[in-house]
């Protein structure tokens, strides 16, 4: 039996190849630069398709194992590692002057960034949806792709997303209800009450001027409008979030017990989310900056409109707002039902010291 040859540093990374990719097509000495970069972004970007595999292959699973949660909470963090490095990546990039791109950039002609296939499925699959996207000059992305990166891209998006898949695992949290137990009903009266005791302070402080007791009077109308949508109050009212009510439901109860060690992973990932979701936006606009100052009010690669585009994706391409806007519900801890004996003793576990 022959023996296979040891792998050296060169071969198993296959430098060979790797290494002879970068063949700027100008003399322009920033043009290395702008290769290695774009190319460094395409391998990250398959690393977070990579990751993305294996968190919806746990939430895509008819049951979701708690133990599977730790593997979905070290791809996410490693995901957002990532997108940290992204943005950081744009550093070496504004090392280059705007006179130093004119050099070459009428060598890659309508190549852009915007046609990126990967960036396209990170996005699809985390799950920015076709008609909240902002228009490309009037059109649609994929007219910018090629046939097949459309057709390829058109297949991913027939998948459940992940904000999706998060939504129906949320849906299933245990603890919301238990027998004897309905964090909604409890957490409905805590509000009331809270509301109540505040209508009641600020009517019973005769040092409030007139005019600043009819702001926070109104202050807490707006409040008392927001928790009656999210109680179910106003029937037949679109619903301002993506989640269902049994996963906002169950989001909230995570962020509020998060000390409890059965919620302490799920909500971890849940601040990965939306970590996720900051650092794409914060991505963007970093790249709408670099934009605006490489070529201020020109077209941008591939006859976009440069910043203005770039600057409203930021704003607009968001996933996971549903999670940002649970802060709004939050309530003190002070004001926070105490959970049930069996319930808190359900999501528990104790180190006993030995006799």
């Amino acid at each position: 039996m022959s023996k296979e040859p040891d792998l050296s540093y060169k071969s198993y990374l296959d430098l060979g190849t790797l290494l002879q990719a970068q063949k700027p097509l100008s003399p322009a000495h920033d043009e290395m630069m702008f290769v290695v970069l774009h190319q460094t972004y395409e391998l990250w970007f398959k690393l977070i398709l990579f990751e993305l595999d294996r968190v919806q292959g746990v939430f895509g699973n008819p049951v979701v194992k708690d133990s599977d949660l730790r593997v979905v909470s070290a791809s996410l963090s490693r995901i957002t590692d990532i997108l940290r490095l992204l943005v950081r990546q744009l550093d070496i990039m504004e090392t280059m002057t705007p006179l130093d791109f004119l050099d070459f950039r009428h060598v890659f002609r309508s190549a852009s960034g915007f046609q990126s296939m990967q960036f396209r499925q990170i996005e699809v699959r985390l799950g920015l949806q076709h008609d909240a996207r902002v228009g490309y000059d009037g059109k649609s992305f994929e007219n910018f792709l090629p046939a097949e990166d459309r057709d390829a891209l058109h297949e991913v998006m027939k998948k459940t997303s992940l904000v999706d898949q998060v939504g129906n695992w949320l849906s299933r949290t245990p603890f919301v209800e238990m027998t004897g137990f309905s964090f909604w009903q409890s957490y409905r009266q805590a509000v009331m009450d809270m509301l109540e005791n505040d209508r009641k302070a600020i009517g019973a402080n005769t040092q409030m001027p007139d005019a600043a007791r009819e702001m926070e009077l109104n202050k807490l109308k707006g409040m008392q409008a927001q928790f009656d949508l999210l109680f179910g109050e106003g029937e037949g009212e679109p619903l301002p979030w993506r989640f269902d009510k049994p996963a906002l439901q169950s989001a909230l109860f995570i962020n509020l017990y998060r000390d409890q060690p059965a919620l302490q992973i799920p909500f971890k990932i849940l601040s990965d989310l939306m970590d996720v979701d900051e650092l794409m936006a914060l991505w963007r606009y970093r790249h709408a900056l670099m934009a605006q100052r490489m070529l201020g009010t020109k077209m941008g690669s591939g006859g976009s409109t440069g910043h203005d585009y770039l600057a409203a994706t930021a704003t607009k391409h968001r996933i996971f707002k549903d999670l940002f806007g649970i802060s709004t519900f939050l309530i003190p801890r002070s004001k926070l039902p105490p959970l049930p004996p069996h319930v808190e003793a359900s999501m528990g576990f104790k180190y006993w010291d030995k006799p």
